[in-house]
C-alpha cells in the first residue's frame, strides 16, 4: 500500500470539496438544521416528558450522534459516487491504485466531510440549547469511533451493491440508515420494542451505542461492556463489508461490467 498514492485520491476530493461553495454549504447546512430542529424538539420533552426530566440534552445528543454516523456513511456513498458520475472510478487503476488503497483514501476523507458538516452543527448547539458532547466523558471517543466505524460498513456495503447491480442500487445509499434507525433504539430504550424486534436488534452495535448514552447521561455510570460490545460488532461487519466489497469488484471485473459502472 503506497502513502502518496492514497495521498492522492485524498486531494482529488479535498480540492473539489474546497473548490465548490455548493458542495460546503450542503456539508454545512443539513446537520445544522437537523440538530437545531432537533434541538427545539429535545427542549420541549425535557419540560414535557418525566423520562427526560431534569436532564436536558439527551435526544438531542443521540440527534447529534446519529447525525454523525449518517454523515459517515453518505460522505463515502457520495465520494464514490462522485467517480462514478464523473466516470473516473475505472481510471484511477491507471495510477495504479490497489482497491485497498481507494477503500483507504475514501474512508479518510470521508471523516473530513463528516467534520466539516457535524462541527458547525455542535459548535450551535452550546449556546443555543446548553448541550456538549463533551458530557459524556473519555467515552465519547470510544462513541465515536464506533458510529464512524458502522459508518464505514454501510457505505461498503452501498458501494458493493453499486458495483454488483450498477447505479440502480443509488436508492439504498439514501435509505439504508433510516431503514436500521427503528432498531437502532436511538431516541428510545431497547425495552420498547416488541420481545422479537429486541433479539433482532441486539445485532446491532447502534443499540448498545445509543442504550450507553443514555446510561451515561441519565446514571452518570460508563458501562464498557457495552461500548466493547458494540466495537466488537462494528469490527465484525467492517470485515465482512470488506470482503462484500472485494467479491463485488472481483465479479464486475470477471463479467467486464465495470467500466461499464457509471453507466
Amino acid at each position: 500500500m503506497k502513502f502518496y498514492r492514497i495521498y492522492a485520491l485524498f486531494l482529488r476530493h479535498f480540492f473539489l470539496i474546497k473548490s465548490s461553495l455548493p458542495r460546503l454549504l450542503d456539508l454545512i447546512y443539513w446537520p445544522t438544521i437537523q440538530i437545531i430542529l432537533w434541538g427545539f424538539i429535545s427542549k420541549f420533552f425535557t419540560m414535557h416528558s418525566e423520562f427526560y426530566n431534569h436532564t436536558a440534552g439527551i435526544i438531542l445528543s443521540a440527534a447529534i450522534l446519529y447525525d454523525f454516523l449518517f454523515r459517515s456513511s453518505i460522505s463515502f456513498n457520495m465520494l464514490f459516487l462522485e467517480e462514478i458520475w464523473s466516470r473516473n472510478f475505472t481510471n484511477l487503476f491507471i495510477a495504479p491504485l490497489k482497491v485497498s488503497e481507494i477503500i483507504t483514501s475514501l474512508t479518510t476523507t470521508a471523516l473530513l466531510r463528516t467534520l466539516i458538516g457535524i462541527v458547525p452543527a455542535i459548535i450551535f448547539v452550546s449556546p443555543f440549547f446548553g448541550v456538549s458532547l463533551l458530557n459524556l466523558g473519555p467515552s465519547l471517543f470510544l462513541l465515536l469511533l464506533s458510529l464512524y466505524i458502522f459508518g464505514m460498513t454501510l457505505g461498503l456495503l452501498v458501494v458493493a451493491g453499486l458495483l454488483r447491480y450498477g447505479p440502480a442500487f443509488e436508492n439504498v445509499a439514501w435509505s439504508s440508515l433510516f431503514l436500521l434507525a427503528p432498531l437502532g433504539c436511538i431516541y428510545y430504550p431497547l425495552s420498547i420494542l416488541p420481545d422479537w424486534l429486541q433479539i433482532i436488534a441486539k445485532g446491532l452495535p447502534l443499540v448498545y451505542i445509543f442504550e450507553e448514552v443514555r446510561s451515561i447521561l441519565l446514571d452518570n455510570s460508563v458501562n464498557y461492556y457495552n461500548i466493547m460490545k458494540a466495537l466488537m460488532l462494528n469490527l465484525f461487519y467492517f470485515t465482512l463489508s470488506v470482503y462484500t466489497f472485494y467479491s463485488a469488484f472481483s465479479e464486475a471485473r470477471k463479467k467486464g461490467t465495470l467500466i461499464n459502472v457509471g453507466e
